[in-house]
């Protein structure tokens, strides 16, 4: 269209459109004439005969790591061309790829990623290191998508067993057959820890964390960005369910028989029940938990109006329930409600309407005051309920459109 992009080789080298960086492989004119329209040797200039509009999004792209349909455009038009260019749909941003996914459904279109032109002989002249970042990028699609081949489709499901056999093995624990041993003398309870490592529970614990963290360093190798990788919440979730592991293995190495065992025992116990966070690696292969932390991180603000309301209401009638009950002098006072940190338990279980009955009011007044706090409660709860319920809705389906295309993915894969 007119517009001129000057880059320099190194940058054409790594550029994240496929199309322009293949133009850095190129070793003759007939080898640049398959990748753009016309070449000009004088001013060094290649020339794409593509919509210019178009490619200036792609740009934006470029430049922010944003990808958006341009405005007053078909989207398959513009699919066509991020997909001339080297892009996917995943590139897109969620907002875009539920419209594209719903467009293609509508017309039943399957757009196929164009591979390079020349046969063996093109196949051989690809840019350095292209095969390579092809193959982190497989790895890292089969560790993070599930749903993007065979291969992901296995691990995820090795993954589920490991969790669900480690939780097992965690319950299991607990049970009073299990926890005979941890009534003995110091001396026999640093024995039995030290030998528990090699009965069969230990043996299965520690095969699982191998797995896991197996598991988390292969992610964090073929990972895109190292610091991003590190600073998500299912990553650190990881690392709270792994380290805690480790500790509780160097603590009992170094107390040994040593009479810090005993203060160290609850330590231990502690960092064993962290691997309680092990169940949230599920929310790597279910739609369903992946949708309720995205809804809670795209509606932390109405989670905390929420919080504010509450905590307001609390401070309310945690105030008035301990004047009326305890504070004034009418002949009967409340011991339950001889403090306002007291009254505030009451108040929580009363306007999430749980009522335990553990206090309750005896005055008139103060039965007057619960009936208004279950009422406000009901009232406070149900304000922000539309909000997040919208949230969660466009949430779940963003990430089933996503698994949708993944799963495209999977079965052109398996038909070839």
């Amino acid at each position: 269209g007119g517009t001129r992009y000057s880059f320099s080789r190194e940058v054409l080298k790594d550029f994240p459109l496929r199309r322009v960086s293949r133009l850095h492989g190129c070793l003759s004119e007939q080898d640049v004439l398959e990748v753009c329209d016309d070449y000009d040797r004088e001013r060094n200039e290649y020339f794409f005969d593509r919509h210019s509009e178009a490619f200036g999004f792609i740009m934006l792209y470029v430049r922010h790591g944003h990808l958006r349909f341009v405005p007053h455009m078909c989207e398959l038009s513009f699919y066509n061309e991020m997909i001339y260019w080297g892009l996917e749909g995943s590139h897109l941003d969620y907002c875009c790829q539920r419209r594209l996914d719903d467009r293609m459904s509508e017309t039943c279109t399957y757009y196929a990623a164009e591979e390079p032109k020349g046969g063996p002989e093109g196949k051989g002249r690809r840019p350095p290191g292209a095969e390579g970042r092809k193959w982190l990028e497989r790895m890292r699609r089969t560790f993070e998508e599930p749903t993007s081949s065979l291969a992901a489709q296995v691990l995820a499901t090795v993954s589920i067993l490991f969790v669900i056999v480690s939780m097992v093995v965690l319950c299991a624990s607990t049970l009073p057959e299990w926890r005979a041993p941890e009534n003995r003398s110091v001396e026999e309870q640093s024995r039995y820890t030290a030998e528990s490592v090699r009965e069969p529970s230990g043996i299965i614990e520690a095969i699982c964390i191998g797995w896991f963290t197996a598991e988390c360093i292969v992610r964090f190798i073929v990972s895109k960005n190292k610091c991003e990788f590190v600073r998500r919440p299912l990553n650190i979730i990881d690392l709270l369910a792994i380290t805690p592991y480790y500790i509780s293995v160097l603590m009992t190495v170094f107390t040994g028989e040593n009479s810090q065992l005993q203060r160290a025992g609850v330590t231990l116990r502690v960092l064993r029940m962290m691997r309680i966070f092990w169940v949230i690696k599920l929310a790597r292969h279910f739609i369903g938990l992946q949708t309720l932390g995205l809804t809670l991180k795209r509606c932390y603000r109405e989670m905390v109006m929420l919080l504010v309301f509450i905590c307001v209401a609390m401070a309310i009638f945690s105030a008035l329930s301990q004047l009326l009950e305890n504070g004034l002098d009418l002949g009967t006072k409340n011991k339950d409600y001889a403090s306002i940190p007291a009254a505030c338990w009451w108040v929580i279980i009363s306007m999430t309407t749980v009522g335990y009955g553990d206090m309750c009011p005896i005055t008139v007044p103060g039965r007057i005051l619960g009936g208004i706090c279950v009422v406000s409660g009901i009232v406070l709860l149900a304000l922000p309920i539309t909000f997040i319920y919208h949230s969660f809705v466009q949430c779940y389906h963003e990430l089933k459109f996503r698994s949708a295309r993944y799963s495209r993915s999977l079965s052109a894969e398996f038909l070839n």
